[in-house]
């Protein structure tokens, strides 16, 4: 890399799952504006053919007049190429195919278990790490031979299950998880802080916040504009909304009708304890009881909604062709910031800014009544070279019991990994929230037709 007036070129990104059809293109729009940043992109996908789209896409992009930073976008053949140099790695991928969380999703529902998203927590989300975890083993292991100071950022859920198994791969990996869940809330409380100042100029990030928890999962347990506290008001605002939700001004659309949010549900999960529960209400819900998703028209009555995955592999076409005339130039990616953090944390690491923000670390200390390297999701500093947690302090004991199931069931997870052990493996899986609806003998029957579902991408210790 060379600095010079304040500007910093020869940058290279080593982008694994450079095909990808959204989170690419996102970063293509957030480097595109950035004068202060230039270099290079190698796109390294199973799938060539779609990174070389993305290279295409890429390239025109940073050709336009008013891309001030100019990237060279290549699609690489080999992950060793596209590591090779590399300062930064960021990983995006889909595990398996829309077929495999087909099963993740949906295969649950004879049993009773409905699962609202199913990428994280429940058997969708366990299943789901089996097919995961191999990439991320081998993704960290590679990094370890060929670039193990690079900065490597992750989006591919389950988040936690992710970060942790790099770490558990290579210990002094430079790797964090990225979610921008807790923005939405966020942005939710700053309508609320409209709402009830008359104040129209607020922005998200004018609202500050202590986070802790495990992503998806996240809690704020102090939440300040401008130094006023703003618990007292949420309140106030749990009680307007308690019945009817929350409802956006922004126009509904095809896309976002799976994605509906009232927030009943995080309004509910104050006024049982009295934090912010920091993520979608189709997330929180796959973490606690059967409080809110029974079936599907519990989580109705709710105000959320499950996403089948029906539903995503429409909209996988929809972008599909999408990508197509972007490649032909019948369509351009807009330059605007796509809300994600990605490229002012690599400009912070750089040492152009400093950034204080949520990401998924292993805990060092920064969250109390956790187990130390447990991934968990905390503000961090970023500056010149440093990522550093924020000590978070400790959730109350009501929500820290709902939330250290899961952890334990993630470190379980992990030494079941390690060890081969499959049973290990089945007492996550058996552990979960969800599975309390059913017997030991319908779980082991679950968990043996999921895994049977997708164990072409299973290691052989696990078929």
């Amino acid at each position: 890399m060379k600095y010079e007036n304040g500007k910093i070129s020869g940058i290279k990104i080593a982008y694994i799952g450079g095909g990808s059809r959204g989170w690419a293109w996102n970063l293509m729009a957030d480097l595109a504006p950035e004068a202060q940043l230039s270099g290079d992109v190698a796109l390294y996908d199973i799938d060539f053919d779609r990174a070389k789209i993305n290279e295409k896409i890429g390239n025109g992009l940073s050709e336009r007049a008013e891309a001030l930073g100019k990237w060279k976008y290549t699609a690489v053949r080999t992950i060793d190429e596209a590591l090779s140099g590399a300062d930064f790695v960021i990983a995006s991928i889909l595990p398996g195919t829309f077929d495999d969380m087909e099963s993740d999703v949906h295969a649950p529902e004879k049993y009773g278990i409905y699962q609202s998203v199913g990428d994280t927590a429940g058997p969708g989300g366990i299943i789901r790490a089996m097919r995961t975890l191999p990439a991320y083993e081998f993704f960290a292991g590679k990094i370890r031979d060929i670039c193990p100071n690079a900065w490597v950022i992750n989006y591919t859920n389950p988040m936690t299950l992710c970060v942790r198994m790099m770490y558990a791969t290579f210990p002094r990996i430079k790797a964090f998880g990225c979610c921008h869940e807790v923005f939405g809330t966020q942005k939710l409380l700053a309508e609320m802080v409209k709402e009830f100042t008359g104040c129209q100029n607020v922005d998200r990030s004018d609202i500050k916040t202590n986070v802790l928890g495990i992503n998806h999962f996240t809690w704020l347990d102090k939440v300040t504009w401008h130094g006023q506290d703003l618990l007292p008001m949420y309140a106030e605002f749990c009680e307007k909304y308690g019945k009817t939700g929350w409802k956006s001004k922004e126009p509904e659309n095809w896309l976002n009708k799976y994605f509906r949010c009232d927030h009943r549900l995080k309004f509910d999960l104050f006024k049982r304890f009295g934090l912010i529960a920091a993520a979608g209400d189709r997330h929180l819900a796959e973490f606690v009881p059967h409080w809110y998703l029974q079936n599907p028209e519990m989580a109705e009555s709710w105000g959320f909604t499950l996403t089948p995955v029906s539903w995503r592999k429409e909209n996988a076409e929809r972008l599909y062709k999408q990508s197509l005339d972007l490649e032909s130039g019948k369509e351009k990616i807009d330059i605007k910031p796509s809300g994600e953090e990605g490229v002012r944390q690599i400009k912070a690491l750089l040492g152009l800014e400093t950034l204080v923000t949520n990401v998924n670390l292993p805990n060092k200390g920064q969250m109390e009544g956790v187990p130390l390297d447990a991934v968990v999701e905390t503000n961090a500093v970023f500056r010149d070279g440093e990522l550093t947690p924020v000590q978070a302090g400790r959730l109350p004991y009501p929500v820290e019991s709902l939330v250290m199931r899961h952890i334990y069931n993630h470190e379980t997870i992990i030494e079941g990994w390690k060890n081969h052990d499959k049973e290990q493996i089945f007492r996550a899986f058996r552990n979960d929230p969800a599975l309390k609806c059913i017997s030991e003998a319908e779980s082991r029957s679950l968990f043996a037709e999921m895994l049977k579902n997708t164990e072409t991408l299973l290691p052989a210790w696990l078929k």
